[in-house]
């Protein structure tokens, strides 16, 4: 079904087609060429990193975050219960074990019930924004000194929240903050790190690119087509959250005091506009029928069918996702677009 409102749409309205028409003027479509080290380094130092290394997907960034840190058979990583499950799919990947630990009122993982899932197989923590929602992260780097424990940040829906673990982990498909319509990178500061997840995307080739392969590895490597697309919403990228904090206030404004909604907390970078409501699917089916476009929330890790764990219906994740869901939330929402999809809302709850 086509929406007038869709929940995402990408705003290409930069140098995109300038880049990429470049990209491919000059024959640099593949991996190699400038436009790659060119977006790297644009994403790198706005978020006053060292390093990045971009690949072809959050979920590879993800996996190969893990692989550079050490992470296999045997390990453990602690995940959020309430995540997308490519978090904790990255962890399966390795081979090593995702330990889930519930949200809290913020949707994030609740830092104070991570000590109790510590295990001597325990090797690195993943908390992820969740929504945009900056993690407690000075509380998880607290505990991952104290458990000398790696930190893998998923920030692939918080663009714009600077990194504090080992390696930070960004997503680039077509619904995020920013794009490149497919596509992730990894930051950190550690230049051995950023070496090991050079060579881990790139097959791990030797140095005279020999066909000798000394490890299991990927071809998780990015495009310049891709990466002149990036670069260009990278330059944009303060501009695209200025606007993002507007639709935000108008939501929160509209919205407020609505009988049958209950707003969630503020977020650090508005991803998608999250809430939770009362007749969520009787809601849903209204909005629809108006053009306007939901999605639900993420369903919980122990509901999916390689995680499944009996304790799940106590967990607090599984409340949210019982009756939470997301708006339209892109930067070609005009306000009179969200006029209209605050107004329908609230006449579904009778408050026109």
């Amino acid at each position: 079904m086509s929406f007038k409102y869709p929940v995402s749409r990408p705003a290409l309205e930069g140098r995109e087609l300038e880049y990429l028409t470049g990209a491919v003027e000059d024959g640099w479509i593949s991996s190699q060429g400038p436009m790659v080290g060119r977006f790297e380094r644009a994403f790198a130092d706005y978020n006053g990193v060292a390093h990045g290394v971009s690949c072809s997907s959050g979920t590879a960034a993800l996996t190969l975050a893990l692989r550079a840190l050490g992470i296999g058979p045997g390990d453990e990583v602690i995940v959020p219960e309430f995540t997308m499950v490519a978090s904790a799919w990255a962890v399966t990947y390795t081979g090593a074990t995702p330990v889930f630990v519930d949200c809290g009122d913020d949707l994030n993982i609740d830092v104070t019930r991570i000590e109790e899932k510590i295990t001597a197989r325990t090797k690195a923590v993943m908390p992820v924004h969740i929504y945009g929602r900056r993690c407690d992260m000075d509380a998880v780097m607290d505990i991952a000194y104290q458990y000398n424990l790696r930190v893998v940040e998923d920030s692939a829906e918080a663009h714009g929240v600077r990194p504090v673990g080992d390696i930070a982990c960004y997503s680039l498909f077509a619904n995020k903050i920013i794009t490149a319509g497919e596509g992730g990178i990894c930051l950190t500061d550690d230049p051995k790190l950023a070496g090991q997840l050079a060579h881990l995307r790139a097959m791990a080739f030797t140095r005279d690119h020999s066909f000798l392969h000394k490890k299991v590895a990927y071809n998780f490597r990015m495009t310049a087509m891709q990466a002149a697309v990036a670069l260009a919403q990278v330059e944009r990228l303060d501009d695209i959250l200025a606007t993002r904090r507007e639709i935000e206030r108008r939501y929160d404004e509209g919205l407020a005091g609505v009988p049958g909604i209950t707003l969630m907390p503020p977020r650090d970078v508005l991803w998608m506009y999250d809430l939770r409501a009362e007749r969520r699917e009787e809601l849903r089916e209204f909005l629809a029928g108006e053009s306007i476009e939901t999605r639900l929330f993420f369903k919980p890790m122990s509901r999916q069918p390689m995680y499944l764990h009996p304790d799940w219906p106590s967990l607090k994740a599984h409340t949210f996702a019982e009756d939470g869901l997301y708006l339209p939330t892109h930067t070609g929402l005009s306000a009179a677009d969200q006029d209209f999809v605050i107004d329908r809302v609230r006449a579904f709850y009778g408050a026109g």
